[in-house]
């Protein structure tokens, strides 16, 4: 039996929480570019993640990682942006922001492991 792996579940879920907010943000906001904006960047931490399981070296899967990093931090700035800018509620925010940061610290934490591993 495979270990489940937490950070491909966790992005995963929140994929699907980025997917439904964006539709929240099309249908009840008409809002469509900031919407399309989280959609990429949200959607596609996981989709990195899921990548770095048949990446082709070490350092491809640290790159994978990386990259899913980052575009879990902009996936932040854009949940700031639409709290900030009143189209999110703040019950909304609280839960999308406390999961990116786990998020975050789970990429954060899985890297400095690999790192530590190549320097060894």
């Amino acid at each position: 039996m495979k270990k489940e792996n937490l950070l491909h579940s966790k992005s995963y879920a929140f994929a699907i929480r980025v997917v439904n907010l964006s539709q929240y943000l099309n249908n009840e906001k008409k809002e469509y570019v900031l919407s399309r904006q989280i959609l990429r960047s949200g959607t596609s931490i996981g989709a990195l993640i899921s990548e770095s399981e048949f990446a082709q070296s070490h350092a491809d899967f640290i790159n994978k990682l990386n990259i899913g990093l980052k575009e879990a931090n902009e996936t932040k700035y854009w949940i700031n942006l639409l709290y900030d800018t009143k189209f999110i509620t703040q019950a909304m925010f609280e839960s999308l922001i406390e999961d990116i940061k786990e998020i975050i610290r789970l990429l954060v934490s899985s890297l400095k492991r690999l790192k530590n591993k190549t320097v060894v």
